[in-house]
């Protein structure tokens, strides 16, 4: 069979994966993370820690799976789970929660965003808002809903949107704004105007917030503002989360989605035929981990802001430009200075050129918009810091 039909071809071609010849390419990440396997180079370019999340988190799992907790868990999750959920978000929020009808659990993160867009979009004339650069599912699952993306560009190098072009991307025809906050790849944290201004084009076109906040506790300077507790935003939010970046254990995928009981029931209706159910021993895990003390929530966030120092220094040194990021695990750096004119074609050379992976940031935007991220590189700090350190060491030969 020369062509197979289906819709695995534009959700291949909205990630950026179907080559000019028609051949579907690895993701970047899997081209990376082989590169880095087969040089010995030092791993900055998949967002994944090479620590242990907290023993607490760790051994609830192994006594779960020590007194039977292997069997499906219930379609939502288990009781405990959307009750710390619910507990967390009163905690850090303010926001309160019905566990048993506001609260869903997810295979990740990911799955909680495909979930809600699939739930969301009713047809090909409705429109999908992003922020450029992107979470690669994003683009993805948006094409395979059938949806349009519409972008709003982040620009070097504070990748803050400008509100004009936000107000001109969110129309009548927007059935959903994604906003991903703290943002991978750039590490911006939006602004409060940034975030004021997209509960209002959502209320002025009726449209729902989709909010992804995987790296809500991972922001460097002041809390984490979830846009459900702006005024006008909780009766039209989604808010998705998850355990991965908190807590290291990102193959463990325990998610979650809150929001009002209508719109969460919209996305179960979906989820359930996607995963079903997941991580049942992994479930009461997560809910140690959310009900852990303010030290080790605080704790993360200072640990983290060192190592984006120290790779920032790195990175400096080494002769890149940076963009300081405000959360996250990134750091987005220039390599124009470095000679760098394609940014794909430079990490493909990093490796035996300085023995460190790092990933392009076109591989996180539309063809369209490349040009736009020609130099730029993302790098992880979620790693040893002794692991910073020898990649800064080695990333000094780079130049």
């Amino acid at each position: 069979m020369r062509h197979i039909p289906g819709a695995w071809h534009r959700t291949a071609a909205g990630a950026g994966l179907v080559g000019s010849d028609g051949t579907i390419h690895p993701t970047i990440f899997a081209e990376m993370s082989a590169l880095a396997a087969e040089t010995g180079a030092i791993n900055l370019g998949q967002g994944f820690p090479d620590e242990d999340g907290p023993a607490e988190v760790l051994e609830a799992a192994r006594e779960a799976i020590a007194r039977g907790v292997n069997q499906y868990p219930p379609g939502r999750g288990i009781p405990d789970l959307l009750s710390a959920v619910a507990e967390h978000q009163r905690r850090f929020y303010g926001i309160s929660l019905d566990p048993g009808t506001e609260v869903l659990v997810t295979a990740g993160a990911t799955e909680a965003i495909a979930a809600a867009l699939l739930a969301l979009v009713d047809g090909p004339d409705d429109e999908i808002v992003v922020f450029e650069p992107f979470y690669d599912s994003y683009a993805a699952i948006v094409a395979l809903s059938g949806a349009r993306l519409v972008t709003v560009p982040l620009r070097w190098p504070d990748f803050q949107p400008d509100l004009g072009e936000l107000r001109r991307a969110v129309g009548d025809r927007t059935r959903a704004i994604l906003v991903n906050d703290p943002h991978n790849p750039t590490g911006a944290v939006f602004t409060a105007e940034v975030r004021d201004e997209i509960v209002r084009l959502a209320e002025r076109h009726d449209a729902i917030i989709v909010t992804d906040e995987v790296y809500e506790h991972l922001v460097f300077d002041g809390p984490h503002v979830p846009i459900a507790t702006l005024p006008g935003a909780r009766e039209r939010t989604l808010t998705i989360s998850s355990g991965g970046k908190t807590f290291s254990t990102t193959g463990w995928k325990i998610g979650w989605i809150t929001g009002p009981a209508a719109l969460v029931s919209a996305v179960l209706a979906v989820k359930q035929f996607l995963t079903y159910v997941n991580g049942s021993a992994f479930q009461p895990a997560m809910a140690t981990g959310l009900r852990l003390g303010d030290a080790f929530f605080e704790g993360i966030a200072e640990r983290l802001r060192a190592k984006r120092d120290l790779l920032g220094r790195g990175l400096l040194a080494a002769g890149f430009e940076v963009s300081m990021p405000a959360g996250s695990y990134f750091t987005v750096a220039d390599a124009r200075a470095l000679g760098a004119s394609d940014a794909s074609a430079f990490c493909r050379e990093l490796p035996s050129r300085a023995g460190v992976v790092a990933i392009p940031l076109t591989a996180f935007t539309t063809s369209e918009h490349r040009s736009d991220y020609a130099t730029l590189v993302r790098f992880a700090a979620c790693k040893r810091v002794e692991v910073l350190e020898e990649a800064a060491s080695r990333l000094s030969r780079a130049h």
